[in-house]
């Protein structure tokens, strides 16, 4: 049975927009709002450690106000570890993280720091809330999140988004088709846009995509609830969307 391909959307740079000017507007919860309106399937916001865009209020005002299914990314940071089983959100995504980097830029070496990152996904676990780890499409990540009994992964896009190369394409493709053999549920997130969403679409077994600042950038032109219904538009001919192990 094929289930339809979830959108996530990744409100972290409404928030940007806000602290350019420590403005009280935009507001998340508004944005968040706006893309339930469209039919968007949940919610992602990364609290980094340098508190960048997203603050810890907006957290917990998501979460408090459970306007869609709220997913957390976060590096392994005790501050970040704690906040995030004080708020309990539905979902949390361990991602790496460096304060130089302007985004994400990989995924995150669960196999080289299996003990440190395996010690939050039960902490995470036993609270509650379902683990995903973001990571590149390699058997050995893999691997290392099935054994942690994180039920989902999230493949790192990006590279492949970035430079579209068909091998990239390939490694998310077999990533996929191995992470469903360890019993993985698969996602899939970073510089998705509706360019490059033609290639994402060829990989199988996605439950859901997490797609951020090109949603949020073509907001500035049509709206965030269109931006939305437009990926979503796009989203709808994925084929291959039976994600249940």
């Amino acid at each position: 049975m094929t289930t339809p391909l979830r959108l996530g959307v990744n409100i972290d740079h409404v928030a940007t927009l806000r602290q350019a000017r420590r403005a009280a507007y935009p507001e998340p919860v508004e944005a968040a709002r706006l893309c339930a309106a469209a039919g968007a399937h949940g919610l992602t916001v990364h609290l980094r450690e340098d508190r960048r865009h997203i603050q810890d209020r907006d957290v917990f005002a998501l979460k408090e106000a459970a306007i869609l299914p709220l997913n957390l990314e976060m590096g392994n940071h005790p501050e970040i570890v704690a906040i995030a089983l004080e708020v309990r959100p539905d979902e949390a995504c361990l991602v790496p993280e460096k304060r130089q980097e302007l985004t994400t830029e990989g995924g995150l070496d669960a196999h080289g720091q299996f003990d440190a990152i395996n010690e939050t996904v039960q902490k995470l676990k036993e609270a509650g809330i379902i683990v995903s780890l973001f990571i590149d499409p390699e058997p050995k990540q893999i691997q290392a999140a099935a054994l942690m009994g994180a039920p989902y992964i999230e493949l790192h896009t990006g590279t492949y988004c970035d430079g579209g190369d068909p091998r990239e394409l390939e490694r998310l493709i077999a990533g996929a088709v191995l992470a469903r053999q360890y019993g993985l549920k698969v996602n899939a997130g970073h510089g998705i846009n509706l360019t490059n969403i033609t290639g994402i679409l060829r990989i199988p077994h996605l439950d859901t995509l997490n797609i951020g600042h090109s949603i949020v950038a073509r907001a500035v032109m049509v709206g965030m609830e269109a931006a939305t219904r437009e990926m979503l538009h796009a989203m709808s001919a994925y084929v291959g969307g039976d994600a249940s192990p």
